[in-house]
């Protein structure tokens, strides 16, 4: 529930404050007894609640969305496979799969307007899904984003040819596997917030991204930030909550 209306309402005296406190109280939240969807977070947070769909049911993930959109919000589900996809859209036939991103959407009400401009750059085509889960986010948070593919390290002369667009950012994730070098190149590059995400792409004693994680966050630029190994998502917001503020900043001026 949006704060600001109801407030207004009881402002004008249309609405009266027991009446608008319990509208609050049972706006919070929807208790569906495996899950309490957050209704508030957006108000509160400045974030969407969003459905992490690994390790739920399809009949779960049903019964979430349905929620969200009885209270008209915006549907913005992670980790969803292929699988899910197709029996949920058999529910809810106008719900969309994001292919390269593993993500499912389906609005109601309409996106916020994009502003400022965020990047994120990816070293290697094998690491496409996460990068396009980070743009995903981002851009379902209201930042433009500027996507560069293919740019990792082992043909370094791909980069720099970005530079110029990089530099118009107001924020840039960094999405690499392997040796996790490449977030350690551009944030030697460039004067700006610098989101990197670990993968789990790489042989051998790549341990699953950990090998990857451990290298970007003893990276010796400072001013590199860090987040979970595969979370896109996270980086996606974080990069969209930088690029709000200093979009806001910009336009106040």
């Amino acid at each position: 529930m949006e704060f600001e209306p109801l407030l207004k309402k009881v402002a004008r005296g249309r609405l009266g404050v027991a009446r608008a406190a319990k509208l609050l109280r049972s706006g919070h939240e929807h208790d569906l007894g495996f899950a309490r969807v957050d209704l508030a977070r957006h108000s509160r947070c400045g974030v969407p609640e969003v459905i992490y769909c690994a390790g739920k049911t399809s009949a779960q993930v049903s019964h979430i969305i349905a929620a969200m959109l009885a209270a008209k919000h915006n549907v913005f589900g992670t980790r969803c496979s292929p699988e899910m996809y197709a029996t949920l859209r058999a529910q809810h036939p106008t719900l969309v799969y994001h292919e390269a991103a593993r993500s499912i959407t389906l609005d109601v009400v309409p996106q916020p307007k994009q502003t400022g401009r965020i990047a994120v750059v990816c070293a290697g085509t094998s690491d496409l899904p996460v990068a396009a889960e980070a743009a995903l986010t981002a851009g379902r948070m209201g930042a433009r984003v500027t996507r560069i593919h293919d740019v990792g390290v082992a043909g370094l002369h791909r980069l720099m040819r970005h530079l110029p667009a990089l530099k118009k950012c107001n924020a840039i994730v960094v999405v690499a596997g392997m040796e996790g070098a490449l977030p350690s190149v551009v944030g030697g590059l460039l004067d700006r917030p610098l989101i990197a995400v670990p993968t789990s792409v790489g042989y051998g004693m790549n341990l699953q991204g950990v090998s990857t994680l451990l290298a970007m966050l003893n990276s010796c630029v400072p001013g590199v930030t860090v987040v979970n190994v595969d979370n896109g998502f996270g980086a996606g917001v974080a990069a969209a909550l930088i690029n709000r503020m200093v979009a806001g900043k910009t336009r106040t001026k």
